[in-house]
């Protein structure tokens, strides 16, 4: 029999690469999503497969999950509200979402006796101001934005469920994922702000924030790694690069991607882009490698200029 596959954020940035990913594999997949962030045309040609269904809904709806889990094998979750900037002015609604979410994802999963969950965490956001670096997984977590502090706490809500209940249950702390078909994040904003003036390109900060950045196509492979290997309990695993990139290189690759030169850059000060920006967020990802015999495979410079490449021809095609 078929694995049936449950993906909440199904139409998002890294969902709808699971989702068209996994559509391939023959497993049936379920793809939630409320579509306030989510674009449904990301997984057109997936809904097109018998094996793909698409359903409008939040995972703040209990009695819908309820009904959406049942005979579902395992659960990607990946929904969420996703800007840390704005989680400080949205405290309650993100909380709604990102923590009351999970928790009715977990009850729902109990009730439908649903055994497994890889849950899309943040290694960005959750460890904070770390001052081991690389940071490992066994690091206590200090989150210093609300986004962060909601992903730790559904952290903590996926350990509680795994031990009452015997689930299996990853946490995938990601680093800054990039590329297709993603609209917000640094190469993104860069990109934009390049086309309106190819001369100038604003820094937030100083550009020496130091971060893990990993091409969408490595993390979707981390989570099919994931799915493949069975654990016991709760694990958190650190998905990144091996190395940390500055914000500084990350400007001078997208300028480099898009053909442009004699770019100036300009600095808007400090150590952070943000309230709650994390200056330094650089992962040991030895337990991916030991428990998942994953390591990421694209080289920044090449990842990039595949993301460039796509945001170009959307914008053709807009």
């Amino acid at each position: 029999m078929a694995t049936t596959i449950l993906i909440t954020g199904g139409c998002g940035f890294i969902g709808s690469n699971l989702v068209n990913r996994l559509v391939a594999t023959g497993a049936n997949i379920l793809a939630l999503d409320d579509l306030t962030a989510g674009n449904r045309a990301f997984i057109d040609q997936a809904l097109k497969k018998p094996n793909c269904q698409f359903i409008k809904g939040s995972i703040t709806d209990f009695p819908l999950l309820t009904k959406t889990l049942r005979d579902v094998d395992v659960v990607l979750h990946e929904a969420a509200r996703p800007d840390v900037r704005a989680s400080t002015a949205n405290l309650f609604s993100d909380f709604a979402v990102n923590v009351q979410g999970t928790v009715n994802l977990l009850e729902a999963m109990i009730k439908n006796d649903v055994p497994k969950i890889l849950f899309a965490s943040s290694c960005g956001t959750v460890y904070g101001e770390s001052a081991v670096l690389p940071t490992p997984e066994d690091v206590p977590l200090a989150p210093i934005s609300h986004y962060g502090a909601s992903k730790a706490a559904s952290e903590m809500y996926l350990s509680s469920f795994a031990n009452l209940y015997g689930l299996e249950a990853y946490a995938l702390r990601l680093g800054n994922i990039y590329g297709p078909p993603s609209n917000h994040g640094v190469m993104h904003d860069f990109y934009w702000k390049l086309k309106k003036d190819p001369t100038t390109l604003e820094i937030l900060g100083n550009g020496e924030q130091l971060k893990s950045y990993l091409f969408v196509e490595d993390c979707v492979n981390a989570h099919l790694k994931a799915l493949e290997t069975k654990i016991q309990g709760y694990l958190p695993i650190n998905i990144a690069s091996i190395e940390g990139t500055t914000v500084n290189t990350i400007a001078k690759e997208v300028i480099a991607a898009m053909g442009l030169k004699e770019v100036r850059l300009t600095y808007t000060g400090g150590e952070r882009g943000w309230a709650g920006d994390v200056r330094k967020a650089v992962l040991d990802i030895s337990r991916a490698k030991e428990v998942l015999h994953w390591e990421p495979t694209t080289a920044l410079s090449t990842g990039i200029k595949k993301y460039i490449q796509w945001l170009e021809q959307s914008k053709k095609t807009d």
